[in-house]
């Protein structure tokens, strides 16, 4: 913490990057926390404190993110176990097709980055992510003709 502004300090997204690596590199401390839902998405926080936490995410065939944004945090992820696209957008388009990111590959990024992460494969993956400051808010977009538009804003502590 900022003793004088009272704001959380934040971690660069090179040393998000080393973060998530690290946590990826020890599947001893997440493995047994591994879940996978078909209905959706499974997610859990493997750390939390002042200046940055830590995700662990899965993934079956067909799930994704949806484009969406980390709010004022940087990020990192490294895929962990089998493959992931991420789509990004640059000027509020979509890229297309998007990039292949086997395990071991890592994205770090800024604040207000848009992207769309999903599962293409028909083998289940497994994703760590690193943020800082820690999430509070996420913007989702929709695709229109037009590019992206902002469809709901999540506030809330996670």
């Amino acid at each position: 913490m900022n003793a004088r502004s009272g704001t959380h300090v934040a971690v660069s997204q090179a040393e998000l990057a080393q973060i998530a690596l690290r946590a990826a590199d020890q599947p001893e401390l997440w493995r047994d926390l591994v879940r996978f839902d078909a209905a959706k998405r499974w997610y859990g926080r493997l750390e939390l404190g002042d200046e940055h936490e830590v995700w662990l995410l899965t993934w079956l065939a067909g799930q994704q993110t949806g484009f969406h944004d980390h709010g004022e945090s940087c990020g990192a992820f490294v895929v962990a176990n089998g493959s992931l696209t991420e789509r990004a957008a640059a000027a509020g388009r979509p890229e297309s097709p998007g990039r292949m990111l086997s395990a071991g590959a890592v994205r770090s990024f800024g604040p207000h980055y848009v992207h769309d992460v999903r599962n293409d494969t028909t083998e289940p993956a497994v994703s760590i992510h690193a943020y800082s400051p820690p999430l509070t808010s996420m913007r989702r977009f929709d695709i229109t003709e037009g590019g992206l538009l902002r469809a709901m804003a999540e506030d809330r502590t996670w």
